[in-house]
């Protein structure tokens, strides 16, 4: 007996010791944060974690994923990759997530990196501000002013208040995946894409590191070839890391915690509105609430630029639907299809069908229309309702409890 309580009392000193160095060493390895010239009123201030809990209030978080090659190693040197871009890079991958101020459902909104949008003034790499453009791809932002550009520009397209942020590299992408010991997703098709390095056969596969990497970075493997392709698969991704989370118990276990926090600090630039430890905790227990039924996946409302078949432009009416839901806090359903890039898988549960406050395609009042801007039609703003938003069948999109695989080019 004497024996068997040394050695519970030698495991329970030992825990306690691993789990110490580990909060410590997460803590060492956090990078100071960039500032964000939008953060408007978010407060800095250290947290107790005896009392930390959930976010109090909606949330609004912008990731963006760089393209740059610039300290990303040899891997990434090949001649394929020799016109990728060095430096800060571009914005290659962004998304903006919105938690309700209820915390009972959240919405993912990818930006198209090919999006012709006004972008506004920004603050410039060295100082001074870089002037705003009328037009310009989305995916400029990141070069023209870092992450305060991109947080600004994605302000004016979904009508949030962005006080959080954070940057990625191939790097980071690699960490993560590796953290959570890969990420199973399905295949409809092969996917071969020489530009990435990938040739998966169709069926089911579990991808970690760089396989998991060139997954999410593969274009002309990808449906259509396009970004937007591009963009459905990264969110079948997305859904798939979030059934494993937390199908797998990989949010109950210590371990699993500690080296996703530790690549998280480590691989990814933050804001400095996140730098502090118990933050990162706070936006964690935000999230827990939401079933993955209720975060939706979607693209941002893009039609084809009739100046440019390889641009495409802000599809002006979807745009403002989802706008106005989204500041007003409104859940939204999905009418349209799953994107370019991916299909229902066999035998998965289809998406419910929509059948509370349809929007209407087409304006119908004799209401004074909102002025538009300069040479686009003018369409009212959609009235607030206090019923799910269901966006118009353009925007395509899918939960993250759906079951979807992805579909070769």
């Amino acid at each position: 007996m004497r024996f068997l309580v040394a050695l519970v009392t030698v495991g329970m000193v030992s825990t306690a010791s691993v789990a110490a160095y580990a909060v410590l060493d997460t803590v060492r390895s956090i990078k100071p944060g960039i500032h964000l010239v939008t953060a408007k009123g978010k407060s800095l201030t250290a947290q107790n974690v005896a009392t930390v809990g959930a976010e109090s209030g909606a949330v609004n978080i912008l990731l963006a994923g760089t393209d740059t090659r610039t300290g990303q190693g040899g891997q990434f040197n090949t001649q394929d990759e020799l016109s990728g871009s060095s430096g800060a890079g571009s914005n290659d991958v962004t998304m903006v997530l919105h938690v309700s101020s209820d915390h009972q459902h959240a919405e993912v909104i990818s930006i198209p990196r090919d999006l012709m949008v006004p972008i506004p003034e920004c603050p410039g790499p060295n100082g001074g501000t870089v002037p705003a453009t009328d037009q310009a791809m989305f995916n400029t932002t990141l070069s023209r002013g870092g992450l305060s550009c991109i947080v600004l520009t994605a302000e004016a397209l979904t009508g949030l208040t962005i006080s959080d942020a954070a940057l990625i590299s191939f790097d980071g992408v690699i960490a993560m995946s590796n953290a959570v010991g890969g990420v199973t997703v399905c295949l409809a098709t092969p996917l071969d894409d020489p530009y990435v390095g990938l040739n998966l056969p169709a069926g089911t596969q579990t991808l970690v590191g760089a396989q998991a990497l060139a997954f999410v970075r593969s274009r002309h493997g990808i449906g259509d070839g396009s970004d937007l392709g591009r963009i459905s698969n990264q969110q079948l991704f997305l859904s798939a890391l979030l059934r494993t989370m937390t199908s797998a118990g990989v949010l109950s276990n210590p371990i699993t915690l500690y080296q996703l926090a530790h690549a998280a600090v480590t691989n990814v630039q933050l804001s400095d509105t996140l730098t502090q430890p118990t933050t990162l905790v706070s936006l964690a227990l935000t999230l827990k609430t939401v079933s993955l039924s209720n975060i939706v996946f979607l693209q941002y409302p893009a039609a084809a630029d009739p100046d440019d078949p390889n641009r495409v432009v802000p599809a002006t009416y979807a745009a403002r639907v989802l706008k106005s839901a989204l500041q007003n806090d409104a859940p939204v359903t999905l009418t349209g299809t799953l994107g370019s890039g991916t299909v229902a898988a066999p035998g998965a549960t289809p998406a419910p069908t929509v059948t509370a406050a349809p929007t209407p395609t087409a304006p119908t009042t004799a209401a004074a229309p909102t002025p538009a801007p300069t040479g686009t039609a003018a369409v009212p703003t959609p009235a607030p309702t206090s019923t799910d938003v269901a966006l118009p069948s353009s925007v395509t999109g899918q939960t993250a409890a759906q079951q979807t695989c992805t579909k070769g080019n």
